[in-house]
Formats: C-alpha cells, structure tokens, sequence
C-alpha cells in the first residue's frame, strides 16, 4: 500500500478548507541540481567574459589568471559579481518570482509560507542563510538527509523560516479576468475558487452566495460591482476568474 503524500493544509476565512500537497525530497534535489547549474554557467560566464576583458584592457592579453598583487578592481568587476552570481540567485530569485526559480518551476514546485501565501523577504532570506548549515559536511548533505527523514520533508532552512515546498497545482496560472485587479490568483485562493465551484451544487443558495461574493472580493471585485449579481451570475463571474491567460511570448 502506497504511503499517502503530506499535505499542507490552509485555513480560510470563507469556511473552505484547502490543502497543498508538499514535495517530497526527490522534486527538491531536482530543482536545486537545475537551479545550482544555472548559478554556476552564470557565475563562471560571469568570471571568463569579464577576466577576459579586463586583462587585455590592463595589457595582460587574453589571460584568466588574476593578478599577482592585490588590484580591487578586479575583485570588484571580476570576482565580487561572480561570487554573487552564485550566492545571490536564490534568494533573490524567490523573491522576484514569488517563491519560485527557474529549477523550481521546471519541477512544479515553489516556496510558500504555512499559511500557503506567498514567503516575506524576512523568510527567504533566512532560509537561505540556513543553505550553509544545509550544505554540511558535504554536497548538501544535512538538507537532504533532513528533507527525506522529516514528514513534510523540510530542511533546516525551511524549519528556521516557517516555510514548505509545495506542488504547483493546475489553478495557480489561472488569471483574472479584465474586469479584475490585474495579476494572477496565488495558489490558495485558485484552490478556494475551484473547491467552491466543486461544492456549489451541494450548498445552499445563501451560504454559496455568500461564499462566492467573499472570494470575488478577494479577486479584486468591488462592492459595488458585485451587489447586482444573482446565484447564476456569481458562478459565472467564478468560473471566469478560473480561465486560464494567454501564453505570453
């Protein structure tokens, strides 16, 4: 019998519990061998373009080799944006893409706080800090050891930053149609909707009205423009806010 995966589970104000299934250790070493090879061609491009052009501007030709006595500038257009290239790109890669990377969204997972939103800058930043301790003693070691061991497969960054590596779930691209705020749904709210719309027949008139007009107003729909709408047209305005976007170029 197949163990049953852990999931998150997230509580919400309209009365609809959600769960977030949680990555196991494998998905987690899969994206961070994506994402370290990334970081180590673009630190190491980094490097080769740069060394390259400043030893033939400093009259050294062609050359890798640093330079024989001390020259900050080189360390500081050669080796220091080399260096954060490689130690950078997480944290600010999660940051700037909501908890994801470019490893991360290859294997279908991100980060998300307990609460399924998205982690705070705080958060990011002390999870990864915790990639050193992580690191040890070898090859990232202590994370995966503790990633495979724990039920819902955290390391110590994790553990340190109250954060989960969950699945992407069909409903996290979903979009907002125009006559909603911009953007797209974070993935607890997309689950709510889906739930919601899953359950509809089974409420009664009032409490999913009710539920709908809370969530439509989480989307980004006013007061004012929701009042007007009947049972019929406030399942309709949930099933537009479910349509996928356009693939971008």
């Amino acid at each position: 019998m197949s163990e049953v995966a852990p999931q998150l589970s997230v509580d919400s104000a309209t009365g609809i519990d959600v769960t977030l299934p949680i990555a196991g250790a494998g998905v987690r070493s899969y994206a961070f061998v994506v994402d370290w090879h990334i970081r180590v061609v673009l630190a190491l491009a980094w490097y080769a373009a740069a060394g390259l052009l400043y030893n033939y501007a400093h009259g050294a030709g062609f050359s890798l080799a640093p330079p024989d006595a001390y020259d900050a500038r080189w360390f500081g257009a050669v080796l220091v944006p080399s260096l954060a290239l490689y130690f950078l790109y997480h944290p600010v890669l999660e940051l700037l893409m909501r908890g994801s990377t470019p490893g991360k969204r290859l294997a279908g997972v991100r980060v998300v706080a307990r609460d399924g939103s998205a982690p705070g800058v705080g958060a990011l930043l002390v999870r990864n800090v915790f990639r050193l301790i992580d690191s040890l003693p070898l090859a990232y070691g202590l994370g995966l050891v503790l990633a495979a061991l724990t039920r819902e497969h955290v390391r110590c960054g994790d553990l340190a930053a109250g954060t989960l590596l969950i699945y992407e779930t069909a409903s996290a691209g979903f979009a907002l149609t125009p006559a909603s705020t911009a953007g797209s749904l974070d993935v607890a709210t997309a689950e709510l909707v889906a739930e919601l719309l899953s359950r509809w027949p089974r409420l009664t008139v009032p409490a999913r009205t009710a539920l709908a007009r809370a969530l439509l107003a989480r989307c980004g729909r006013s007061a004012q423009e929701l009042a007007p709408l009947d049972d019929a047209a406030l399942r309709g305005a949930l099933v537009a806010v479910t349509r996928p976007a356009a693939a971008g170029a």
